[in-house]
């Protein structure tokens, strides 16, 4: 495929660092990738088979972030800014990619917002048109005026089809520092940090003090006053690595300063190897700083770089001190004795085991590129959901409140398919119920579902067993069973979820293959069972006593033909044509509509589906009902906390 990467870095390289990791990891998938770089012009190491591509520079001074210098410090000129357009398009228009990455904006980079709109109009008069995806880090600045965060959901919803956040959300979720609302949650994908250099480390030796400080001149203060703390702790060797930012009448200073015991130079390219060879690293809290800590597993002295109401390198910092893995020296508080003092801390500190943290997020962010551009062979064009939401909109001027729920049939145990459907389950907030197959239940299923707040569990027959004769469709729980024997058998198949999953199980029986002998469904109260699920509208609410019934009627596999996804327009025209029967009173309104899926089948296009699905009804504001909601209409099952 054919990859293009917009970056523009501003005041360090963190940026242009990160972008140059993921053009990397897209090269060595082998696809053909250019980057596109607006900011100082460096070209990154490491990029052989990458195309660079320089734009006429821009700058800022200090933490400006809305005035836009040239090389020499002038004002940039509005004809400068079109050059970049113009040089942007042809390069576009050139490459014709098939995936389009844009890092930062529109979280960011609000100053060239011009630029980047441009780039994304003619994207879209492309046929077909580009993935389009957002890069992120894993810490934003939130802007103070709600407008723009409106204004910045809106340029996501119109333009993109996922937003990578380069992070992990057990270190810190982007909703710790931006407003993720509803309608954009289903488009983000975690993909762990980015580390442009994933090599095993030699930590086998281990002694001195590592300072460093970034690209930017921004560190200057951290530099003189790591010199002057030196002179504090004389019996450990120094070094201090200064970032080509800082002029070389101020990078001569310091080395002029230096004490014996210290050795001041330039940053270095084996800076990791280093790294993990010092006893303790002071630094600030950049993102590729965290990283190179986190893979080095040293310990650290962090002073995050807070000028001009900064707050992302705290709070990254914080989460590093809370996990037991650094010291922090607030900016405001930096002195040489202030940090002579943290140092001897972490000499003093026996270093604390890293918690399991991602850090392939270039080779992930690739992965989760290549999943969403395989899906559009079957997506190539946008789903047309008027014939919905027409339906929806009718239903609404009908006083009838049409609601949603999902079910996924034959889980057993924790597996990559489980976990992306948990996922998405999680990037919706939508309730999901699981219909587990009891006979084959693995403890790995109850460990992940426990902490997942909207999922449960239903009873998937015993062991999914064909009991029917031959010629006759498939049946566990059919007519011709002794209904002594299929009572039995789905007491046990409760007995047993109960004993694997616990709270999780709702008692819902959920035959397999959606077929249940009417004589057993009568008698399922006496097994212990409130409630039945099958497929297609039901007939009564309460098909026995004691019994609800909630069923499925949207399934988007093909199963008699491709086993890949159904006809696109014919599942809409079905979602459609079940609004219209609740809204029309031709079925029980109080039904919610199900969704039937079967993850451990899935393929691409049956995934992509799936997910515009769920995201258009968040769109909608419509949720997918919890499990224990769905079956509580009735009051015949209590809703479980």
């Amino acid at each position: 495929m054919r990859v293009l990467i917009v970056v523009t870095h501003l005041l360090g390289a963190g940026h242009l660092t990160r972008a140059a990791a993921l053009a990397r990891a897209f090269a060595e998938a082998g696809h053909a990738t250019t980057l596109v770089s607006g900011g100082g012009p460096v070209e990154p190491a490491g990029l052989d088979g990458v195309t660079f591509v320089q734009l006429p520079p821009v700058r800022i001074l200090g933490t400006d972030f809305g005035t836009l210098l040239d090389e020499e410090g002038a004002s940039v000129h509005h004809f400068r800014l079109a050059e970049r357009r113009i040089l942007l398009l042809e390069t576009l228009r050139t490459l014709r990619p098939d995936i389009l990455v844009t890092e930062l904006f529109p979280f960011g980079r609000r100053v060239l917002a011009e630029e980047f709109m441009t780039l994304l109009k003619d994207v879209r008069s492309h046929s077909p048109r580009p993935l389009v995806l957002c890069s992120i880090r894993d810490i934003l600045a939130s802007p103070s005026k709600p407008g723009r965060i409106e204004e910045t959901h809106a340029r996501i919803l119109e333009g993109y089809d996922a937003v990578l956040v380069h992070g992990d959300p057990r270190i810190v979720p982007l909703d710790a520092t931006w407003p993720v609302d509803e309608r954009i949650r289903p488009l983000i994908r975690y993909t762990g940090y980015v580390d442009e250099n994933p090599e095993p480390l030699d930590r086998s030796e281990s002694r001195g003090i590592l300072v460093s400080g970034g690209s930017s001149a921004a560190s200057l203060p951290l530099y003189r006053a790591a010199l002057a703390a030196a002179q504090e702790i004389t019996d450990e060797p120094w070094r201090i690595l200064v970032g080509r930012g800082v002029g070389e009448a101020d990078f001569l200073a310091l080395r002029d300063q230096a004490p014996a015991h210290a050795t001041v130079e330039r940053a270095r390219s084996d800076f990791r190897a280093l790294l993990a060879r010092a006893e303790v690293s002071v630094s600030q809290a950049g993102y590729n700083t965290v990283v190179d800590l986190l893979r080095s597993k040293v310990k650290a002295v962090l002073v995050p770089f807070e000028t001009g109401n900064e707050t992302e390198q705290r709070l990254r910092a914080e989460r590093l001190k809370a996990l037991g893995l650094a010291e922090i020296v607030p900016e405001a508080e930096l002195s040489p004795r202030r940090l002579a003092d943290a140092v001897r801390q972490g000499l003093a500190r026996r270093l604390h085991p890293a918690p399991p943290i991602a850090l392939d997020g270039a080779r992930e962010s690739v992965a989760i590129a290549e999943s969403l551009v395989l899906a559009r062979p079957a997506l190539h064009r946008r789903i047309d959901w008027s014939p919905v939401d027409e339906a929806l909109d009718r239903a609404r001027d009908r006083g009838c409140r049409i609601r949603f729920w999902w079910r996924d049939d034959d889980a057993v145990a924790e597996t990559p398919g489980l976990d992306r459907l948990l996922a998405l389950s999680g990037r919706a907030q939508a309730g999901l119920a699981l219909a587990a197959i009891p006979a084959g239940l693995k403890p790995s299923l109850g460990e992940r579902l426990r902490n997942e707040r909207r999922v449960f569990a239903l009873v998937h027959g015993w062991s999914h067993t064909n009991h029917a004769p031959a010629g006759e469709k498939k049946a566990e729980f059919g007519r011709h069973r002794p209904l002594d024997a299929m009572e039995k058998e789905a007491e046990q198949a409760l007995h047993a979820a109960r004993e694997k999953l616990g709270r999780k199980v709702l008692p819902v029986f959920v035959p397999p293959w959606n077929r249940i002998s009417p004589e057993l469904a009568r008698h399922l109260p006496r097994s212990g069972f409130t409630a039945l699920s099958s497929f297609g509208e039901r007939k009564a609410a309460s098909p026995a006593e004691g019994l609800t019934q909630v069923n499925t009627h949207v399934d988007p596999i093909d199963w008699h033909g491709t086993r890949s996804l159904a006809d696109r327009e014919r599942i809409v025209a079905g979602i459609a044509a079940a609004i219209e029967r609740r809204a029309s009173g031709e079925a029980d309104r109080d039904e919610p509509i199900g969704f039937l899926t079967h993850h451990l089948v899935h393929d691409e296009a049956v995934w992509a589906f799936c997910e515009a699905l769920i995201m258009h009804l968040a769109i909608r504001q419509i949720p997918l009902l919890r499990p224990d909601e769905a079956f509580s209409a009735t009051n015949r099952i209590a809703a479980l906390a």
